[in-house]
């Protein structure tokens, strides 16, 4: 009786971890079309049902979250394409420090990417607490505002 109710244990753990939970995947598709010698492109999205152009697309990732400095201390976002309403102070000296060694061995033996260090984020993507604002990237790193107006990554995941 006792083996029968083990084996009966381990059928019903092997049975109800053997499913396979996966999302539905959105109904999108792209259309270029080759006519015209843009390089624009419509998205056809099946839940709005309506027509997005990769314009759009493209103006508002960029309204959204852009890297300024990545964690090697490479510039990928020039002042330029910062919005000149949103009063950040560019400094391209302080912007290219990056991790030193350690600190990216460190990110990567931890998380096995190295974030962005620098971030530009809109006013209306940030939240707010009582230590200031900040901004969650990739919902695992925690960014937060500095005096110049733009989204430092958090200390505590490179010390």
């Amino acid at each position: 009786m006792k083996n029968f109710l083990i084996a009966t244990f381990c059928l019903g753990i092997l049975f109800g971890c053997s499913r396979k939970t996966i999302p539905p995947k959105p109904n999108t598709t792209l259309d270029n079309n080759n006519n015209n010698n843009t390089s624009s492109g419509n998205v056809f999205d099946s839940t709005t049902a309506g027509v997005i152009t990769a314009d759009s697309l493209s103006i508002a990732a960029v309204s959204n979250v852009m890297v300024v400095a990545d964690g090697y201390g490479k510039l990928i976002t020039p002042q330029q394409s910062i919005p000149e309403n949103s009063g950040v102070s560019y400094n391209s000296l302080q912007l290219s420090k990056g991790f030193t060694v350690q600190q990216r061995a460190n990110l990567h033996a931890r998380y096995s990417i190295v974030p962005p260090r620098v971030l530009y984020v809109a006013d209306n993507l940030s939240s707010k607490s009582l230590k200031g604002n900040y901004y969650i990237y990739n919902k695992k790193f925690w960014y937060w505002k500095k005096p110049d107006g733009l989204y430092y990554l958090d200390q505590k995941y490179y010390q």
